[in-house]
């Protein structure tokens, strides 16, 4: 499993969730479980990795297992939000083996 971030320079909000949860977030049980993988927006896809639909916007957070998406957060409402709404995603995910 992984959180793929879409993102693209000059984007203030990926600098904020830069700010506010990307230093924390590999050393907490989200990011254990889901390691982040960042990418440009304008970038293919990752290989292997089948999306519901293109992100649109910067940020937009997508956690994908067994190269399936299994949710997304599109923007970033705020580190509270944030780990909210990733954590209802993540509940929905298999357990790996």
């Amino acid at each position: 499993m992984m959180l793929l971030m879409f993102e693209e320079p000059g984007c203030v909000w990926c600098a904020r969730w830069t700010a506010d949860v990307g230093q924390e977030y590999p050393i907490t049980p989200e990011g254990i479980a889901a390691p982040l993988v960042r990418t440009d927006l304008r970038d293919p896809v990752p290989e292997g990795v089948t999306l519901a639909s293109p992100p649109r916007y910067s940020p937009t957070f997508v956690v994908v297992q067994d190269g399936t998406e299994l949710g997304r957060i599109e923007g970033y409402p705020g580190e509270d939000f944030f780990w909210g709404l990733l954590g209802r995603i993540l509940e929905r995910a298999e357990p790996q083996s």
